[in-house]
């Protein structure tokens, strides 16, 4: 019952943006966790879906009637989205490492002011 008095009480207080950040630094600590833990593969599908799922929120957002972002950051979203979703493949298959899916959310929170908010997760030198 306290969790969910909790939940809501933040949902009313926290603005859009601040929920976009909590889930991307939340997703982005999950793969750096998963990294560093040398998982590779289909072992980091748990991260990878949910890191994908988000990206396509932000693309059907910012392809959404009425949305009041600018017309030419709303395309660099979806076009950026596309790549997460491709490039999500290759890491899935081996080709690629999850580190440029985390650096690409890292640049976003970066890009979004997050950094004075909160610490940012960050690939380790041994992890990179």
């Amino acid at each position: 019952m306290t969790i969910n008095a909790y939940q809501a009480a933040r949902s009313r207080a926290e603005t859009p943006r601040a929920a976009e950040l909590r889930l991307m630094r939340e997703i982005t600590g999950e793969m750096l966790t998963a990294h560093e833990a040398g998982l590779k593969g289909a072992l980091l599908m748990p991260s990878l879906y949910r890191n994908r799922e988000m990206w396509t929120a932000f693309m059907t957002d910012c392809g959404a009637r009425g949305n009041t972002l600018p017309v030419e950051l709303r395309a660099k979203i979806i076009s950026l989205g596309l790549w997460v979703d491709r490039f999500t493949s290759d890491v899935v298959a081996g080709r690629e490492s999850i580190i440029e899916l985390i650096q690409v959310n890292r640049t976003i929170m970066e890009g979004l002011g997050f950094q004075d908010r909160a610490p940012v997760p960050q690939a380790t030198a041994a992890a990179a």
